[in-house]
């Protein structure tokens, strides 16, 4: 256990948390992410662990040891933030030195340290250069080397990648999850991306709210979503409303909103007559002769369909909803149905999940 948050909270003005009663152990070499929408309390306690931001209640624990009186420079953290914060009068080598001037360590061995750390983000040759004379993607990997340059116990990275182009973040999504791979340094990523999230990140925090609503590990975050919150945020989602008809073993029948019943697991429901959102995954459902053997079986109308190269999304009017999604995978090319098709759409009872309404 590398760090550990007990009994946290953060107040700015006395009145409103903005993180409640937070509990959270971080692991020696792991990958961290903290994700959520704008405002959820993710960069707060980002801010926390790096002393600038003071919990209103609780303790921080870095490798053993209480940090609430530790200034930041005293916490042997590394940051890299969204906006690079380079030295643009300094060049590359004299950028990546400066923690290791801080330090006090002799030339010889800042000298060594520093072309470690260029080798590691492949940028060796370009250390005579001006934080101006480089791409932003190459900007971003100076700061992840300024970050590592001290061997720091954890790196902390708020939305670093979040002022890059698509193409761009998402080489440097594959950079970043490389470089931990080989260092085994202790990551902890701040983002409301959740294509970040779920690339590089050994455990996902999901916060919403100022409380983490799911933890676990990024397949888990996705395919099994403990509320209706993480079920939405997370990826592409069919909700469909109604009410507990009936449970039994784990499972439960739901009166969706229209009078239509469907079997799905019971995940996080009251019990029979409460309310409940099931969750589908859109790429979950299938089309035509494939849904015969499932157990919801149900007709639609197709009213969209958009290509996207390995799969065309189809918009459908189905379950009493106009807006439900499909997604087909182009495994023996485009699916065959036009709009204003009807179609027969099925889906298991282990891929849909019966949630709170959120």
């Amino acid at each position: 256990m590398l760090v550990r948050f007990r009994g946290i909270e953060k107040t700015f003005d006395g009145v409103t948390l903005v993180i409640k009663d937070l509990d959270l152990d971080i692991y020696r070499g792991e990958f961290l992410t903290l994700l959520g929408p704008s405002g959820s309390g993710k960069t707060t306690i980002l801010m926390m662990l790096a002393g600038f931001e003071t919990p209103t209640r609780g303790e921080i624990d870095l490798d053993g040891r209480p940090i609430g009186n530790q200034p930041p420079h005293k916490r042997d953290i590394g940051m890299v933030f969204q906006s690079y914060a380079l030295f643009p009068h300094m060049t590359v080598e004299e950028n990546v030195a400066f923690p290791l001037q801080v330090r006090k360590l002799r030339k010889d061995e800042i000298k060594s340290k520093v072309a470690r750390a260029l080798e590691i983000v492949r940028l060796g040759t370009l250390g005579r250069r001006r934080p101006n004379q480089l791409s932003g993607g190459q900007q971003q990997r100076i700061a992840m080397a300024r970050a590592l340059v001290f061997e720091p116990k954890l790196v902390l990275m708020d939305e670093p990648l979040g002022a890059l182009d698509k193409q761009l973040r998402e080489q440097m999504q594959i950079e970043i999850k490389h470089i931990h791979e080989s260092l085994g340094v202790t990551v902890v990523y701040v983002t409301h991306d959740q294509g970040e999230a779920l690339t590089m990140s050994n455990r996902v925090a999901v916060v919403n709210d100022g409380i983490i609503q799911q933890l676990d590990a990024p397949d888990r975050v996705y395919e099994a979503p403990q509320n209706a919150f993480v079920a939405h945020f997370i990826g592409e989602n069919n909700r469909l409303p109604g009410r507990v008809a009936a449970t039994e073993n784990g499972t439960c029948v739901v009166e969706l909103d229209g009078g239509l019943l469907v079997r799905a697991l019971a995940v996080r429901i009251d019990g029979a007559g409460s309310p409940t959102t099931v969750s589908l995954r859109p790429e979950k459902v299938h089309l035509g002769p494939d849904a015969d053997a499932c157990p919801n079986r149900f007709d639609g109308e197709v009213r969209e369909l958009i290509y996207l190269g390995d799969h065309t999304r189809l918009r459908l009017a189905a379950l009493g909803q106009e807006e439900f999604v499909v997604k087909v995978a182009h495994t023996h090319g485009p699916p065959p149905v036009l709009p204003g098709d009807r179609v027969q759409l099925g889906f298991t009872v282990e891929d849909c999940r019966a949630l709170d309404r959120g």
